[in-house]
């Protein structure tokens, strides 16, 4: 064998050696009777045309690989943003394991989640006992302050209710009369993790809130929304805040949750958004949402509290940057310092030194609804094209506001913008109308390899590269980290056209 205890290969290098190869390759003409490789090649190519471009887009009953996620991944992202608090699925055990296993692989940090291990018997009877059980095992097991109830698809399709189950569960003392056990109905088979975060943060201030007094102070509450540069943008945030001195409440802080040291001591809850802040909260002028799309339940019930709500769309750039600051300003009155002005003339600065290079390049773009249209709006801003922008979890009055951005600027006139399509129609659109670089999650890999097209990683999941997560893509100086790893890809993309010394290297220029 090619491996030994002396001499142990990654698992790349060990399939590729000669034993595995011919294992596998009689294990295709064995047992897999496939098509010959000249036929696979062919239709390979036809999956290339217009022909069946036209067959992919008309699909309906099928989705391929779509860029999104279920509702619960959400509602545990939201919840672990809140101090000491358990993220409870009332579901299947291999349900929450999904859930844990995209955030830990993504964060490269523990996610924990509990599950109430529904399985057959649950699903005919119902999940009561499940619960109580399931509640009593957390709180005596995890010392949590708080326990966030969620649901996946079976626990929905039997109709499982889980504001009297968490009542009976109670009333058999599985936990404490007033511990705090918010929850939030989570179906997994329509909406997507966006929906999951503005359920599960409505259910956290539910409670907190309910039959209380406002009294108004002049603090902001801001809502960061599913993100997965949280680490690095929330604590760009805070930044800004304190650069600006104001005083805001983070709902669902995750910077420090899922950016844990490592110095011998496990914590399996860190930092957070304390349950006191979540009360005064409800005093906040103001509640702004950092992406619209992952809050317009709780901006409304802010709204009904009588708060003032602004929402945005993953402020990025120059002029999403300037929005948001300007409404910062607006509401609390307080100057945008000189500091800030600084930045925003450097990020300028960078824009035009680099003009010549990102001018006139062209994107497909695919994500969440708010990050697709901030993305769109920064490539606008920098001379780009957006070529191709999908949102699998977008719908029409996305479009709508993707079809005026794109109106705004010459740059946007030869874009499409696809809601509710998925990556495998990305693919026929990429293989049609080429472009010159792919924006959105490890998951466009695959479109890379396809296409030729290289791929920039800014959005979840990153699950191929390690720690872009830390550093920030929000704000003046986010923007100046998206637009480095947009040029190095144009230069790592001139640097790689050329083949050899003397042939294809007239510019492999040292400066540029």
């Amino acid at each position: 064998m090619p491996q030994s205890a002396d001499k142990v290969l990654d698992h790349a290098d060990l399939f590729n050696e000669p034993e595995y190869k011919a294992m596998l390759d009689n294990k295709r003409a064995t047992y897999e009777n496939g098509h010959s490789a000249e036929k696979v090649a062919e239709i390979g190519e036809w999956t290339k045309s217009w022909d069946y471009r036209e067959k992919n887009l008309a699909r309906e009953c099928v989705t391929i690989n779509p860029a999104k996620a279920c509702q619960p991944l959400g509602a545990v992202f939201a919840a672990a943003g809140y101090e000491a608090t358990m993220s409870f699925v009332h579901g299947s055990q291999g349900c929450v394991a999904y859930y844990r296993s995209h955030l830990a692989r993504h964060f490269k940090e523990p996610a924990s989640a509990v599950s109430s291990s529904m399985t057959e018997d649950a699903a005919v009877f119902g999940g009561l006992n499940n619960m109580i059980e399931g509640l009593q095992n957390t709180h005596t097991l995890y010392s949590p302050k708080m326990i966030a109830v969620s649901t996946t698809c079976m626990a929905e399709v039997i109709g499982d209710d889980l504001n009297s189950f968490i009542l009976k569960a109670r009333e058999k003392e599985s936990v404490p009369a007033d511990f705090p056990v918010p929850f939030a109905h989570t179906p997994a088979f329509v909406g997507s993790h966006v929906d999951g975060y503005d359920n599960m943060q409505k259910g956290i201030l539910t409670p907190f809130w309910k039959d209380v007094a406002r009294v108004a102070d002049d603090s902001i509450n801001i809502i960061p929304g599913f993100d997965g540069f949280a680490v690095g943008n929330i604590r760009e945030l805070k930044r800004v805040l304190a650069l600006m001195d104001v005083k805001a409440t983070i709902l669902s802080d995750v910077s420090d949750v899922y950016d844990t040291p490592s110095d011998g001591e496990f914590r399996m809850y860190s930092g957070g958004t304390t349950q006191d802040e979540i009360k005064g909260a409800l005093n906040a002028k103001a509640t702004i949402s950092m992406q619209e799309y992952c809050s317009r339940k709780t901006l409304a019930f802010c709204a009904e509290h009588g708060q003032d709500t602004a929402a945005f769309h993953y402020p990025m750039g120059v002029s999403g940057t300037d929005e948001f600051l300007m409404k910062l300003s607006e509401l609390t009155g307080k100057e945008i310092p000189e500091s800030l002005r600084l930045e925003r003339g450097r990020l300028v600065d960078a824009m035009a030194d680099s003009q010549s290079y990102l001018h006139g390049k062209t994107y497909a773009i695919f994500g969440d609804p708010d990050f697709v249209y901030s993305m769109a709006r920064f490539v606008m801003e920098t001379g780009g094209e957006p070529i191709h922008c999908l949102a699998t979890n977008g719908g029409k009055d996305w479009e709508e506001k993707m079809q005026a951005l794109l109106a705004s600027s010459p740059f946007g006139a030869n874009c499409k913008v696809w809601p509710g399509k998925d990556l495998w129609a990305m693919r026929s659109l990429m293989a049609t109308e080429p472009v010159d670089m792919l924006i959105g999650s490890s998951y466009g890999k695959y479109l890379q390899r396809d296409t030729g097209t290289p791929l920039i990683r800014l959005s979840f999941p990153i699950f191929d590269r390690h720690h872009h997560h830390r550093s920030p893509t929000w704000g003046y100086q986010g923007a100046i980290n998206v637009l480095v790893k947009l040029l190095d890809t144009i230069f790592d993309k001139l640097d790689g056209a050329a083949t050899g010394a003397g042939e294809g290297d007239i510019s492999f220029d040292l400066t540029r």
